[in-house]
C-alpha cells in the first residue's frame, strides 16, 4: 500500500510541475524574454512582459483541466493548447504592440468523431482576418452498397467576425462560442451534402 502511495505522490508531483512549466521567450518586441505559463492552482494563463515591468497579466479561470494544458511557442507570440483523448483545441495569442496588450489572433480544434470518425476532422479561424475554414467527415451508413462510408465534406470557407479578444477576456467560454459556431457550419455542410447525395450527386 505504501509503494502505491508513493507512486501516486509522485505522478502527482509531475503533474503538477509540468503544468506549472514557463514559457521564455521574446514576446514584446523589446529585446528582453518574457515569460508565459499556466498557474495550475487558479487554471489562468500567467503571462509577465517586460514592456510592462513584468506585471502579472492574467487569463479568466478555466474549468478545462489544467493536468491537459500546455503552453507552446509560436513565430511571434504562443499558443495555449488542450488535448483531451479524442479532441483538442489551441489558442494563438500575439502582443499587439500599438495596444500594448496581450491578444487572441486566433483558434484551432480538432475532434477524432465517435467510433466510426463520425464528426471527425479540423477546423481554424484568424480573428486578425475573419477567414475560417473547416475540414470535417462524416459517416453515412446508406454508403458503399450500404456497408456504410466515411464521407470528406467540401471544405468550408466562410467569414467569423468578432470583437477583439484580449488575454485578460479570455476564458473557456470564447472557445466553446467558436466550437458551437463550428459545429452548426458542420451540421449545416453535412445536411447539404446528404441532400446532393440523396438526389443522386456525387
Amino acid at each position: 500500500m505504501k509503494k502505491y502511495l508513493i507512486i501516486f505522490a509522485i505522478l502527482v508531483s509531475y503533474n503538477s510541475a509540468f503544468s506549472q512549466q514557463k514559457l521564455v521567450k521574446h514576446i514584446d518586441f523589446d529585446g528582453i524574454k518574457d515569460t508565459v505559463y499556466v498557474d495550475v492552482k487558479t487554471s489562468k494563463i500567467v503571462c509577465r512582459l517586460s514592456t510592462l515591468k513584468f506585471k502579472k497579466i492574467t487569463s479568466k479561470g478555466s474549468e478545462t483541466s489544467t493536468e491537459n494544458s500546455i503552453i507552446e511557442p509560436t513565430k511571434n507570440g504562443f499558443e495555449y493548447r488542450v488535448d483531451w483523448i479524442r479532441a483538442g483545441y489551441a489558442n494563438q495569442f500575439r502582443y499587439n504592440k500599438s495596444l500594448k496588450r496581450v491578444q487572441l489572433i486566433g483558434m484551432s480544434r480538432y475532434a477524432l468523431g465517435n467510433a466510426a470518425n463520425d464528426g471527425s476532422g479540423e477546423s481554424s479561424v484568424n480573428l486578425l482576418t475573419g477567414d475560417y475554414i473547416g475540414e470535417w467527415n462524416y459517416f453515412d451508413p446508406l454508403a458503399n452498397k450500404k456497408r456504410g462510408a466515411l464521407i470528406k465534406l467540401p471544405a468550408i470557407k466562410t467569414k467569423m467576425s468578432d470583437n477583439k479578444i484580449f488575454l485578460e477576456d479570455f476564458s473557456d467560454a470564447i472557445y466553446y462560442s467558436y466550437a458551437d459556431k463550428c459545429s452548426e457550419l458542420f451540421g449545416f455542410a453535412r445536411a447539404k451534402r446528404k441532400k446532393f447525395r440523396n438526389n443522386g450527386k456525387s
